[in-house]
């Protein structure tokens, strides 16, 4: 019996449905280049740069030291270290101080860092973690082809981000954009990435970015800090 052209449409979407499922990009992937791409393993000394708002200006520092990353900065009379230890579904937080490991606060996680808009929180990369990442779609960032890739915050873990989406660059492997929602799906901070850096032959880490702050009840922009690295050192 011959199927009319509505059946057979049926048909054939219920076939190139399980296939279409099959050939959706690995998101764990994705963000795992992601990861490395924001704190580069392959380099000796990590990213050093600045953060700066107005005249402000604050040197940082960002890099991977076996599994736990590990940032700095400098407010202008010593450099503050910190390292985030990384384990089954926890990510603590520790500052350490005259050569000793404490616990950060987690009440402090979501604290600015010398005024300007990245958090603790922020500068760990702390939401890249999350586990159980899920693939969106294929969208285009400042004309880049990208993965979007939605995360959400584990149960009982602090922070203000409820989910997190990230827009991965489809050939480079490094994060474009990332937009961070609280509880009410409301805007809370951007990660726009302005310029990108060739650090190996297939590896691309950000260069320069911008962070904006958003208020959730108005949903305007409410202040921005431009995020700038140095060119790295190669092994």
């Amino acid at each position: 019996m011959m199927m009319n052209f509505k059946s057979a449409l049926i048909a054939v979407a219920c076939l190139s449905a399980p296939f279409a499922k099959a050939q959706a990009p690995d998101a764990n992937a994705i963000i795992e280049r992601a990861r490395i791409s924001a704190t580069l393993t392959e380099l000796d000394d990590g990213l050093n740069g600045e953060l700066s708002q107005g005249r402000k200006t604050i040197p940082i520092a960002l890099f991977l030291k076996g599994e736990n990353i590990q940032f700095q900065f400098n407010e202008g009379k010593d450099w503050r270290v910190f390292h985030m230890r990384l384990g089954d579904e926890e990510y603590k937080l520790f500052e350490i101080v005259d050569g000793k490991t404490i616990a950060f606060p987690s009440s402090k996680i979501v604290e600015p860092i010398a005024g300007t808009d990245l958090t603790y929180e922020d500068l760990s990369f702390r939401f890249f973690y999350w586990p159980n990442p899920k693939f969106e779609k294929q969208e285009d960032v400042g004309g880049q082809p990208c993965y979007k890739i939605r995360l959400d915050k584990p149960s009982g873990q602090s922070g203000r981000y409820e989910s997190m989406y990230v827009w991965v660059h489809t050939k480079y492997g490094a994060f474009m954009q990332i937009k961070g929602y609280d509880k009410n799906g409301k805007l809370l901070k951007q990660f726009e990435v302005r310029d990108v850096m060739k650090v190996s032959k297939d590896l691309y880490t950000l260069k320069k970015m911008q962070v904006s702050s958003y208020d959730p009840k108005t949903e305007r922009r409410s202040s921005i800090t431009n995020v700038t690295f140095d060119t790295p050192k190669i092994r």
